[in-house]
């Protein structure tokens, strides 16, 4: 994923929690309505970033986790 793919995905994270800030203490409507629309824009566009990233890798499911390999006798 990309800098801007995570960059989205914490903003859209922080705004909604915001949002929902906002609803708990009681603040007014205007503001609450504004946010949770912002939020569920820049929530699309966060999806759709992440949907369209070009991203490849090497691996395939037989490399397992890189931090402890499979040896042989582990195996299925």
């Amino acid at each position: 994923m990309k800098n801007t793919a995570i960059i989205l995905v914490l903003f859209t994270t922080l705004l909604l929690i915001l949002t929902s800030l906002f609803v708990s203490v009681n603040l007014g409507f205007d503001w609450v309505f504004y946010t949770a629309t912002i939020g569920q824009v820049v929530w699309f566009v966060t999806v759709y970033k992440v949907l369209t990233d070009h991203y490849s890798t090497n691996k395939k499911f037989n490399d397992w986790y890189e931090d402890r390999p499979l040896h042989e006798s582990d195996k299925f």
